[in-house]
């Protein structure tokens, strides 16, 4: 787990702190002091705790005595129900051409409606070939029906454009 590496790569413990001394606050969070190296891990490890590096850039460096071990495990928590919280968008396409027929096109729509419910955006494109390109009034139209048909599952986050040979346009679910 890279959070977990990243965790251990940026702390110091016990003797693989470089500073002769050091700012120390103990288990309870009160500060003890500036005080030597040796005496601070002396101190942490009469309680049975690690002595841990917790700001590095300051002078001395700020140690604070904790179970490193327990505080290892609480980050990876934390990152791992970060990772949990995130939601994952992914953006479903669907194809189709001027001369889509009706009933294609009730199809292709109830296929929008099935990926809106599963939460996922839907990019919708009309493609034009050859000649088609003159006609894009035909696909707007057919755009537009899919709008009205999808009027109260959606939200509109690019109203149909054209992009060289294909008209776009971008929905999303409502929240």
């Amino acid at each position: 787990m890279p959070g977990r590496c990243r965790i251990v790569k940026d702390l110091r413990i016990n003797r693989e702190i470089k500073s002769a001394t050091v700012r120390v606050i103990n288990e309870e969070g009160q500060p003890l002091g500036v005080i030597s190296l040796d005496e601070a891990i002396a101190n942490a490890e009469r309680v049975g705790l690690d002595l841990v590096e917790v700001s590095a850039n300051t002078e001395p460096p700020v140690c604070k005595i904790m179970d490193y071990g327990k505080y290892r495990y609480k980050q990876s928590k934390k990152i791992h129900d970060a990772r949990k919280a995130q939601t994952v968008i992914h953006v479903k396409e669907i194809r189709l051409r001027p001369k889509t027929e009706a009933h294609d096109l009730q199809t292709k729509i109830n296929h929008i409606k099935k990926f809106l419910e599963q939460h996922d955006k839907v990019k919708i494109s009309m493609m034009f070939r050859g000649r088609e390109i003159a006609f894009t009034e035909i696909g707007r139209k057919l755009m537009d029906k899919i709008k009205v048909a999808l009027a109260d599952e959606c939200i509109m986050d690019q109203e149909p454009r054209l992009e060289g040979r294909n008209m776009v346009m971008i929905v999303s679910p409502k929240k």
